[in-house]
């Protein structure tokens, strides 16, 4: 069973949760993306990925513009990054760097096979007309590792981002940075294993140490709690406006613990990208609290 890609509804609770469900509602935001006109799986850096497993790169790209049409006709800005040929992974923008309002910092990747992504990353960010863009002393794979929550960031150490890289981003952008510790390797991002729904977030506990568990619990005492299952098809890679939330369609039971809480899922499938550890929040760069008007 998979779930279903749907048109926009209205930004309102549904009827089976009564009147006292909180009403939720869209904000439009805006993505950086790179289309995967170069995406291969020529090396294994993480479990997901299988260099003997075919790549079907046409339909990625299709998968991929399904999900930029997606976000488009629910209100939602794109704008395109190229990529570079050798550089199959950089249709992963998130992990670009990270991006609050007039300041960018680009990421600093933690395995050699990605390390030129970084440079390529930097360059398209400084052409985007940020006030200022600085690229990262530290390890720091980008929104992959740091998930902006209201006014603090959550950030995963562990495999590709240090406690360092948490600190740098603390001072760069004057934002509480809290670490959170993954244990996983499954779930080598954060952002495979945690995804902010505005004022709480999904997350699944078995991918981060019992400390961090804890911190999460206490700071979100009513976190929707993803299964293994939903985990496992990287489920909780998704992206929410307030009310939307995009994510993979085969996170059939995540999705129905969402529209519990009132928020409406918006399934996409991104099989293909899969192959190499990928989904949704996987291809989008967030610009977060970006100039309107």
């Amino acid at each position: 069973m998979t779930l279903t890609t749907t048109t926009p509804a209205p930004a309102t609770a549904p009827a089976d949760l009564g009147a006292d469900a909180e009403v939720r509602r869209p904000t439009p935001r805006r993505f950086l993306m790179c289309r995967p006109d170069h995406f291969d799986v020529t090396y294994a850096i993480n479990p997901w990925m299988d260099t003997g497993a075919p790549v079907d790169r046409a339909k990625a790209v299709a998968q991929w513009e399904t999900l930029c049409a997606t976000y488009r006709r629910h209100g939602h800005r794109v704008d395109p990054i190229d990529g570079v040929p050798g550089l199959p992974d950089m249709v992963f923008a998130a992990n670009a760097g990270l991006v609050i309002g007039d300041r960018a910092l680009s990421a600093r990747f933690a395995t050699p096979e990605r390390a030129a992504e970084g440079p390529a990353f930097h360059d398209r960010l400084a052409g985007r007309g940020f006030g200022r863009v600085t690229a990262a002393a530290e390890y720091n794979e980008g929104e992959g590792d740091f998930a902006v929550a209201g006014g603090r960031i959550l950030a995963g150490a562990g495999f590709r981002s240090t406690r360092a890289a948490h600190r740098e981003v603390e001072r760069y952008f004057g934002r509480q940075v809290v670490s959170l510790d993954l244990v996983d390797p499954r779930f080598y991002h954060l952002d495979t294993a945690l995804m902010v729904l505005g004022d709480t977030i999904a997350y699944y506990p078995a991918a981060f140490a019992a400390d961090s568990v804890r911190l999460l619990a206490g700071l979100y005492p009513d976190a929707v709690l993803a299964s293994a299952d939903d985990a496992e098809v990287l489920g909780l890679n998704g992206v929410c406006d307030g009310y939307h939330v995009f994510l993979s369609d085969r996170a059939v039971r995540l999705a129905g613990q969402l529209r519990e809480r009132g928020y409406h899922p918006v399934g996409v499938d991104l099989s293909e990208l899969l192959k190499s550890g990928g989904s949704v929040k996987c291809c989008t760069l967030e610009w977060h609290g970006y100039p309107r008007g």
